[in-house]
């Protein structure tokens, strides 16, 4: 399970494949390569089989993928997921890990006690504003489910509550403002949420404070080495960065 999203550009692969297929190679990409390098387990027979099965379809979506080299909306190689083939492309895995949801409302929280409000990223007075549409529900249903296989969407069965002036606010508040806006357009794109062009800036300077301002490189490092979370949200920062320079929206489900 992953909280998928893209940069919508009219690109190359877009002219030639709709944005429902192009987010079934991401999901075959990660799939195949957590299956053929990633996974230190024995092989099962249906592992084997799904290998198999996809290998002509891996090839032409490696060979298609070659044009993302040379465009513009072609996330940093080094940011990139699991066998993340098509480039404007990023996943987030689930479960939301427990640390990653602890250094996110760490961050928060310093950010609204120590700076004054001028200097705070105007996502953040949106968070806490009272009124805000980004009330939690919809994350506080995802923490309550688990899938059948024994998945979970947050790594935390409650949320963390945040203190003083957001003591009115959890980080289910948090996840559902990073979730962004229902798509109007879904039933094309099957993604069922966006980043629409007016609000990039606004999420990019959110989570560009959030993850890395004044970080040092020790903090960074231990980020990376306690899980998966933290890189797939740096990743997330760069598609918004290139969709507000390309002058587009960053499609999520």
């Amino acid at each position: 399970m992953s909280l998928e999203f893209a940069v919508e550009y009219p690109c190359t692969l877009r002219a030639r494949y709709e944005e429902k297929h192009l987010r079934a190679w991401g999901r075959l990409s990660s799939i195949h390569t957590r299956l053929t390098t990633g996974d230190t387990a024995a092989p099962t027979p249906d592992k084997l089989r799904f290998v198999e099965d996809a290998r002509a379809e891996v090839e032409l979506m490696q060979e298609e993928a070659v044009a993302c080299r040379s465009c513009p909306a072609c996330l940093p190689q080094e940011q990139a997921g699991e066998g993340e083939s098509v480039g404007c492309l990023g996943r987030i895995s689930y479960p939301i890990e427990a640390q990653f949801e602890k250094f996110l409302a760490d961050r928060v929280q310093l950010a609204l006690d120590t700076l004054d409000k001028a200097d705070q990223p105007r996502l953040m007075l949106l968070l806490i504003d009272p009124e805000s549409p980004f009330d939690g529900e919809a994350s506080k249903e995802l923490r309550r489910v688990t899938t059948k296989s024994g998945l979970r969407f947050f790594e935390l069965r409650l949320p963390i509550r945040l203190t003083r002036e957001a003591a009115h606010l959890t980080t289910d508040n948090l996840f559902d403002l990073l979730a962004g806006f229902r798509s109007e357009d879904s039933a094309t794109t099957t993604y069922t949420r966006e980043f629409p062009y007016a609000a990039t800036a606004d999420y990019y300077d959110f989570l560009d404070f959030i993850l890395r301002n004044d970080l040092s490189a020790s903090e960074i490092a231990r980020l990376h080495a306690r899980g998966h979370n933290y890189a797939q949200f740096l990743r997330l920062l760069a598609a918004l960065e290139r969709a507000e320079a390309l002058n587009t929206r960053l499609l999520i489900d």
